[in-house]
């Protein structure tokens, strides 16, 4: 028979759940606003981590070790990164390396288009090459902003179905971004 020592902590576990890490990758400038509504909205479902611009973090112009950092302090310690998909996000030499790193280090994707994305000829929406790839491939989930703010049960569920895509989906063989783009 378990002693009350051990059912309290047994108790307590159950109680105070693990909360799951998610990475955000998104354009620092351009949708700052959709990042501060996001983590108000998860701070209760998820652990967020951020980068704070790793342009002012990492101060490197070796492809090789930034994205060695980003695998190491922002991705390494999450299960899903939510590539928050703007206006210029497409374009973004940090947003590329931080999906890479989700990539190589085979967590979850999932892409949220931003009510300020811009869209090509054939009305779909613009996204970064390495994400339209897993997209595709469908190792990575997509979804729209209003779907995904919508509650915080949805949310998890595509956190979660992003999780749970098997990696013999991943296509990561694109060249890395060099440097930030500008839109055509």
């Amino acid at each position: 028979m378990p002693s009350s020592l051990d059912l309290s902590s047994l108790l307590a576990g159950i109680q105070n759940p693990v909360r799951r890490s998610v990475f955000l990758s998104y354009h620092h400038s351009g949708d700052q606003q959709y990042y501060d509504a996001l983590t108000r909205f998860l701070h209760d479902t998820y652990e967020i981590i951020y980068d704070n611009s790793l342009d002012r973090i990492i101060d490197s112009e070796d492809a090789s070790y930034v994205l060695q950092r980003i695998r190491e302090n922002f991705v390494k310690g999450s299960s899903c990164t939510i590539v928050l998909c703007g206006a210029d996000t497409p374009w973004r030499k940090y947003v590329d390396w931080e999906i890479k790193a989700t990539l190589d280090m085979m967590h979850g994707l999932l892409g949220v288009n931003l009510p300020t994305n811009r869209r090509n000829e054939n009305g779909h929406s613009i996204v970064p090459d390495r994400l339209h790839d897993n997209i595709q491939s469908g190792y990575a989930v997509w979804t729209d902003w209003t779907t995904f703010e919508s509650s915080a049960i949805t949310a998890k569920s595509l956190v979660e179905q992003a999780i749970l895509k098997p990696s013999a989906l991943i296509r990561n063989g694109r060249k890395m971004i060099s440097r930030n783009g500008t839109p055509p």
